[in-house]
């Protein structure tokens, strides 16, 4: 299997030049495919583009000299830009993702894709197309036998460092798994609760993080004074919907000041702080979960994107990173040979009993213990649901392998 690996680099400031100007290459390339897209659905009603024509008509207009500045970066930039909008399409008429929206210089990940022919790797770093040598803070890995380049390699920017991903082959470990079946029931009181009864606290009720959050609203509300202060007068526009809208007009362009962009680097600092401390979190669960080599995990099928609209929970839903926890429950347990099993996402693991089967239609979200009104068990919600999980696979009922 492919893994990929992220190691931070060390550039100078006069290389994160090329890095932003090919981050913001990148994001223009994506921008041009979906006004294109949104052209021809508007003439056709279909969409139906193709990204070899855009990339075509990309090619075209570097030629001309006020989109000149498209030659300055790698060429793969725009080719792979285009690809990814084109994949996105794909899955948006496969129905398995949304359609491809514009990309925001302010709310982007700045990232961009370096040639895999051209990447070669030195002592000290790394070598790529029309951004020279970098150093790394540690060296990339050896390509496996058999491998001739790194797969899909990516430069990106989390608003503090830059870092560089690439995939190589991974064999398997062939691992001696026991019998066990584990049923993980994800949640917001607790981040996983599991049928052999341990259970994962919820990091976002811990002191640490708790603090960082106070200190982000402090953070954010300093920065939304600085962009005050710069407010000259206000507006009236009218919007798409026919409303009358107040819109700030500022004294200079918020890009212009300095204090401004300095704040706003304090506040990116905080968020990456929370990002980590959630990120390496769910890598320690997932990793023990793992490393307890169960012959089959089986977990809810969430639809996490339409649980975020319920705006009373989507805060705690997103800050729990169920979408991150499942990706990575995914590959690690590939690694082992173990096999990861979805229920269907109607089946009621939380109404079901555990012990007589019984399904109370009645139970509420507020109710975190689970009384059965037939034979009586008592028995946590969460821990039920996560054995009536396990239960399922070996019953093999109501179950969609993946």
């Amino acid at each position: 299997m492919i893994m990929a690996q992220k190691i931070r680099l060390l550039p100078t400031p006069e290389q994160e030049k090329p890095f932003f100007k090919s981050a913001g290459t990148a994001r223009f390339a994506h921008n041009y495919f979906v006004q294109r897209m949104k052209e021809h659905h508007e003439e056709t009603g279909l969409w139906s583009i193709k990204e070899e024509d855009v990339r075509k008509e990309l090619t075209q207009l570097k030629k001309t000299k006020e989109y000149s500045w498209l030659k300055e970066v790698g060429a793969n930039v725009v080719k792979q830009s285009v690809k990814d909008a084109g994949k996105g399409l794909t899955r948006f008429l496969e129905g398995t993702g949304g359609l491809p929206k514009f990309h925001s210089r302010n709310c982007t990940k700045p990232s961009f894709y370096v040639n895999y022919e051209s990447l070669t790797k030195t002592e000290n770093g790394f070598r790529g197309e029309k951004i020279g040598f970098v150093r790394t803070a540690s060296p990339l890995p050896d390509l496996p036998k058999g491998q001739a380049h790194y797969s899909n390699p990516r430069v990106s920017y989390d608003g503090k460092h830059w870092y560089i991903s690439v995939g190589i082959e991974v064999p398997e470990e062939k691992a001696e798994l026991t019998s066990t079946v584990l049923g993980i029931d994800l949640g917001i009181k607790v981040l996983a609760y599991l049928s052999d009864g341990t259970w994962y606290p919820n990091i976002n009720k811990t002191g640490r993080v708790r603090k960082l959050e106070r200190r982000l609203l402090r953070e954010q509300r300093r920065l939304s004074r600085k962009e005050r202060a710069n407010i000259d007068h206000y507006e009236e526009v009218i919007g798409k919907d026919g409303k009358t809208y107040r819109k700030p007009v500022y004294r200079r362009g918020l890009h212009e000041c300095r204090n401004y962009q300095k704040q706003r680097k304090v506040v990116a600092g905080v968020h990456k702080k929370l990002k980590d401390l959630r990120t390496n979190y769910v890598h320690q669960v997932t990793r023990d979960i793992v490393n307890t080599l169960p012959k089959a995990i089986v977990m809810e099928e969430l639809k996490v994107q339409n649980m975020m609209k319920n705006h009373t929970l989507a805060k705690a839903i997103s800050e729990q990173m169920w979408s991150e926890f499942r990706r990575q429950i995914e590959y690690k347990a590939k690694m082992k040979g173990i096999k990861v099993v979805f229920a269907d996402p109607f089946f009621p693991s939380s109404k079901t009993c555990s012990h007589c089967g019984n399904v109370k239609k009645d139970l509420q979200l507020k109710d975190r213990i689970y009384i059965c009104p037939v034979c009586g068990h008592v028995i946590d919600r969460d821990l039920n649901a996560s054995m009536n999980l396990a239960y399922c696979y070996i019953n093999q009922h109501d179950l969609v392998q993946e």
